[in-house]
């Protein structure tokens, strides 16, 4: 399986007047066919690396799983895989998984639920969060340093967001790269999913864009009882994280947090 990569590219610097050319390097885009049981889901723009986790996690936040389990995950096409440059991903059920709607349109690497028809109807569909651990300011605090440390590939590109799970310690579990905060989360899921790991309610999730609905609906989809974020969130995912029982942790800073939901000790 790929992992995310980059590309180098002549760049000019215009600094105080005076102009230089160096190599730059850059972070790749491309588009990622998601399919389920051969049945198009839907077409992303990503990151290229952990690809099977990336299907697998869509298709359980979007709930296109249904009590079905993940099978088997394999690039396809009409030829080999590295014709269509591993950009195609189906996730295969046996057919036990109800058969999906695909997206009226692409995904955006920005944009999680645009053009779903089924935006609110999956907070209806989820438990609220069973005894969630609460965690100190101080734990949150060390998780953010961590995660800056562990981002590779944002430290040699600046083009990346992060996403990653952590326990009560302030140890980080696993963390996942991408151009779209989206796909960095559902990497995660999609990487407990398919390692059978289903006890999240003790584990916070940490994402380095802001918390939109989407955000909270993906971590209350993996059962997941905090969501720190270092952006503002949304007035939506602050009334859905009170729903599911979530804390929800916004501007996210070494100095300072905005708690909209749940509770942090300090």
């Amino acid at each position: 399986m790929r992992r995310g990569r980059s590309e180098k590219y002549f760049v000019e610097r215009i600094r105080r007047g005076e102009i230089e050319r160096f190599p730059d390097e850059i972070v790749v885009e491309e588009p990622l066919e998601i399919r389920l049981d051969g049945n198009l889901v839907a077409t992303t723009m990503r990151t290229p690396g952990h690809d099977y986790e990336l299907a697998v996690g869509f298709c359980a936040t979007e709930n296109l799983l249904g009590d079905a389990a993940v099978m088997q995950v394999r690039y396809c096409g009409e030829g080999p895989a590295a014709e269509y440059e591993y950009n195609v991903v189906t996730v295969d059920t046996g057919g036990r998984a109800p058969v999906p709607r695909p997206r009226l349109g692409n995904v955006s690497s920005s944009c999680g639920l645009c053009g779903s028809a089924t935006l609110l109807e999956l907070a209806t569909q989820i438990d609220p969060i069973n005894d969630p651990t609460v965690f100190t300011a101080q734990t949150i605090t060390d998780v953010l340093k961590i995660v800056g440390s562990q981002q590779e590939m944002f430290t040699r590109t600046g083009g990346l967001h992060a996403a990653a799970v952590f326990n009560s310690a302030g140890a980080i579990e696993l963390l996942r790269e991408d151009i779209g905060r989206h796909n960095a989360v559902d990497k995660i899921i999609g990487r407990r999913v398919l390692d059978k790991q289903l006890r999240s309610n003790e584990l916070g999730l940490f994402v380095s864009g802001r918390a939109s609905f989407e955000m909270v609906q993906k971590a209350w989809t993996a059962g997941f009882g905090t969501l720190v974020a270092v952006s503002a969130p949304s007035a939506l995912a602050v009334d859905i994280a009170k729903t599911a029982n979530m804390t929800l942790v916004g501007f996210a800073r070494s100095d300072s947090m905005n708690v909209y939901a749940g509770h942090i000790d300090k």
